[in-house]
């Protein structure tokens, strides 16, 4: 009897999120982008300093659920990534 052999694939998913209410002042990725640990996806705005949101881990830039001039509050879903 011929046995099949599954292979288990794990895929880190990164969720980024909003440390501070601020403003979305520039998107630097789309979904699909590929991306390095330590990259910058979008620069956020927040009483007139720039704030870069970066990627701890390598990999595709699953979904981005923010846009350019977006007002986001603590905790708000920026991105995720998958590894």
């Amino acid at each position: 009897m011929g046995g099949r052999t599954v292979e288990e694939v794990l895929v880190v998913v990164e969720e980024i999120h909003a440390e501070m209410v601020s403003s979305v002042w520039k998107v630097l990725v789309q979904p699909g982008s590929e991306v390095a640990a330590g990259d910058t996806l979008v620069i956020l705005e927040s009483m007139k300093m720039e704030i870069p949101v970066l990627t701890e881990q390598a990999g595709t830039v699953r979904e981005l659920h923010v846009v350019e001039g977006e007002v986001l509050q603590e905790g708000d879903l920026i991105a995720t990534v998958d590894g």
